[in-house]
């Protein structure tokens, strides 16, 4: 038997660490960069979500794509519906609902930062995405959940800067993140998780990411890893609009839905599956 001797691959660049912080910080947003270096008070909305400040900190975040911190306490039981709503209706400038949840009993102080770092990072990391419009700013509106942890400016878009990156590794097409998902076949697929089955189990080819994440109870973000870990191993795909979208005909009117293009999975995506399943075979 011959045994070939090859060389080891060449090592992959390493940032320092002092260079890494550096290009985080102000990368993401320099009007959020701005904001904390004058210690602004407000909200300020971008595209994809809302970030509040208090002092030139980030105090909470929101965003269309990301369940609240409401859903994320009441889905598991961990604060009842009533309760929570109940705090926000009797919630002032001078008693948040937070402090109110805190002071009724009906959370602990240790559990609610848990919670609300979780929800503040989930829903930055959409606040803070690429945006196509600007980010406007508002003085001196607060959050009616009240202070609960301020996060510094650089520190979340590091983590927002990590989470990307992981995303990326997982597996690059960003696809799968906002469109409507289906469940495909592999060859050979690796046994997924209890969580990741629980997910498959909803996926139906009209849910997106976000769906799913509300539906669990769950941060998106990590509904975000799951997901591409699943289109990794060739077991869902994203449902891809037809590149033509309907046209009004002589009426004005929209053609009948038996009528337009059928939506269906990414082309390349499907290739590059069964590439990998063929490699698998060999």
């Amino acid at each position: 038997m011959t045994v070939v001797d090859t060389p080891p691959p060449p090592q992959l660049p390493v940032r320092s660490k002092p260079a890494a912080d550096g290009a985080a910080w102000g990368g993401l947003s320099p009007m959020l960069t701005r904001l904390a270096a004058e210690h602004a008070t407000g909200v300020l909305v971008r595209e994809h979500g809302t970030l509040y400040l208090a002092e030139g900190r980030v105090v909470h975040a929101e965003s269309p794509l990301s369940p609240g911190l409401d859903l994320l306490l009441t889905a598991h039981g961990t604060v009842t519906a009533e309760a929570w709503q109940d705090a926000v209706t009797r919630a002032d400038h001078r008693h948040g609902a937070a402090r109110l949840l805190l002071d009724g009993g009906h959370l602990a102080e240790g559990a609610l930062e848990l919670c609300h770092l979780g929800a503040l990072h989930d829903a930055a990391y959409f606040a803070l995405a690429p945006s196509s419009t600007p980010g406007r700013f508002r003085y001196g509106i607060a959050h009616p959940l009240g202070p609960v942890l301020p996060v510094p400016v650089a520190t979340l878009e590091r983590e927002i800067l990590r989470r990307r990156e992981l995303l990326h590794r997982v597996w690059p097409d960003t696809t799968p993140d906002r469109a409507p998902l289906v469940r495909t076949h592999a060859a050979s697929a690796p046994k997924s998780t209890p969580r990741q089955q629980r997910l498959l189990e909803r996926v139906d080819g009209t849910r997106t990411a976000t769906d799913l994440a509300r539906e669990l109870g769950r941060q998106a973000f990590h509904i975000l890893v799951d997901v591409r870990r699943l289109a990794a191993a060739g077991l869902v795909a994203p449902v891809v609009a037809p590149r033509h979208a309907p046209v009004p005909d002589g009426t004005g009117q929209t053609p009948a839905l038996a009528d337009r293009p059928a939506y269906t999975t990414d082309p390349h995506i499907t290739l590059l599956k069964r590439l990998r399943d063929a490699l698998e075979a060999l």
